[in-house]
């Protein structure tokens, strides 16, 4: 009789085996074997680039079954072409991760109708760093401080990769709210291109992450002459000698208005350069992800890695991305209004 009831107990705990098998297990399985493409919308040379690129050659470690990593480059409007192919196009399957600016959830906030997306459904992964916008003038401009900057009566013209990025609304917003004179030149697809296009004098400076220019514009930070790259105005304060002196920007702005409105557009800066997953991606893909993304921010290899290339890290976790996204999206009335400018509508 116990030989008759032995059987069928061990088939049911068999199936029960099978049955009970974790999710997350299915998604380790998934990985073996397979390739990862990390989509970064922003050109090469760029903080963007820099950091896809030094965490895709650690996070495959991390992940079970050890994929490959490639990063690919879809440039264009300032990453517009990427995050809307991200959200659009790219199939769901744990094996499309987008890198764009993160400036672009305050643009469908404020209604911009070239976003076609929405930030609260993608499965954000984390993001490597907080952003700290600042601006830097070269010295062919003869012009050397903020106050040089404010005094001067010609237009100064500024780098940028096209509107909704650092590049574009930092200059936009100082001349709404204290009243600089820069004249944003668009159309170069990442700070590589417009690092170069300030040696050959086609732009004056530009506005962008601290985190990054302290990397990416390193050898004119460094240069003499008429080829030095000098900061002058920063978001908050930084230890970095080149900047840990400067004006702070919410200190500059006069006005309760003025000051709500830049507060509003630089809370995208608390999860720079994000990684995210489109829509519909399996969770227990993207929880192994959020996992391997930590995992590898904790990493002793590339916390070398990051902090040889001055890559600076400060981890944000995929789940305070989501709250970050929601609060950027909660943005007043008030505030939208004030930032309107910011959008270029098509003309009528």
């Amino acid at each position: 009789m116990k030989a008759k009831l032995w059987l069928p107990i061990a088939m049911v705990a068999s199936i029960g085996l099978t049955i009970t098998v974790p999710a997350q297990s299915l998604a380790d399985d998934f990985y073996n074997g397979k390739t990862i493409r990390f989509v970064v919308g922003l050109a090469p040379g760029g903080g963007y680039d820099l950091s896809a690129r030094t965490v895709g050659r650690h996070i495959g470690k991390h992940i079970p079954g050890n994929p490959t990593i490639v990063v690919e480059n879809m440039t264009g409007a300032g990453s517009l072409i990427a995050a809307n192919y991200t959200f659009n196009s790219a199939k769901p399957d744990g094996l499309f991760v987008g890198i764009w600016n993160s400036a672009l959830v305050l643009r469908q906030a404020l209604g911009d109708k070239a976003m076609r997306f929405d930030a609260r459904k993608f499965g954000w992964v984390g993001a490597p760093t907080i952003g700290t916008p600042h601006c830097s003038i070269m010295t062919h401009t003869g012009l050397k401080t903020f106050k040089d900057v404010l005094a001067t009566n010609r237009e100064i013209k500024m780098g940028s990769t096209g509107p909704g990025s650092t590049y574009d609304d930092t200059p936009k917003i100082l001349n709404q709210t204290i009243g600089t004179k820069f004249k944003v030149v668009s159309g170069y697809e990442g700070t590589g291109p417009i690092l170069v296009a300030m040696r050959r004098k086609e732009v004056d400076g530009g506005c962008w992450g601290w985190e990054s220019a302290r990397t990416t514009g390193r050898a004119l930070l460094d240069a003499k002459g008429d080829d030095k790259l000098i900061p002058f105005l920063i978001h908050r304060r930084e230890p970095d000698p080149e900047v840990k002196d400067l004006p702070l920007i919410p200190e500059i702005i006069k006005g309760e208005d003025n000051l709500s409105a830049y507060n509003t557009w630089v809370g995208t800066f608390e999860f720079q350069r994000p990684f995210m997953v489109p829509p519909g991606t399996p969770k227990d893909r993207l929880e192994l992800l959020r996992k391997s993304f930590a995992d590898t921010m904790n990493d002793p290899e590339f916390i070398a890695e990051a902090k040889k290339s001055k890559l600076q890290i400060t981890y944000v976790s995929g789940e305070e991305v989501d709250k970050y996204v929601d609060k950027v999206l909660a943005v007043t009335p008030r505030a939208k209004e004030l930032l309107d400018f910011l959008i270029t509508r098509p003309k009528k």
